[in-house]
């Protein structure tokens, strides 16, 4: 018996790169804000490199990392598993990078 392939009943198509774009725009705009769930999706976007961003587990590290600080379980999870492939030079990086998000805040707020 031949097994089936997947594409006999499923329709590939590339995704949308707008689409992807304004959910990390509108994410942006949220994290902005200070919304927790928009530092997560954040952090899952550049942890798998989709919504039309790249790869960068730095750039993870800080989302999940600003969530985690608001107490966001999940993001919290995510960051340890993220900071297991990084070094310490990364994470320090990360670390900064999250730390200026935050004065960036503060400096919009006043």
């Amino acid at each position: 018996m031949e097994l089936a392939k997947i594409e006999t009943f499923a329709k590939v198509q590339p995704a949308d790169d707008n689409i992807g774009d304004m959910l990390v725009a509108r994410c942006l705009a949220a994290a902005a804000d200070g919304d927790t769930n928009a530092y997560y999706d954040l952090g899952v976007a550049y942890s798998t490199g989709s919504h039309g961003v790249d790869c960068d587990l730095i750039e993870a590290h800080k989302w999940f990392n600003l969530a985690a600080a608001k107490g966001h379980e999940a993001a919290a999870w995510c960051r340890a598993d993220v900071s297991d492939e990084m070094t310490a030079v990364e994470i320090a990086d990360a670390q900064r990078r999250a730390r200026e998000w935050l004065r960036q805040g503060d400096a919009r707020a006043a």
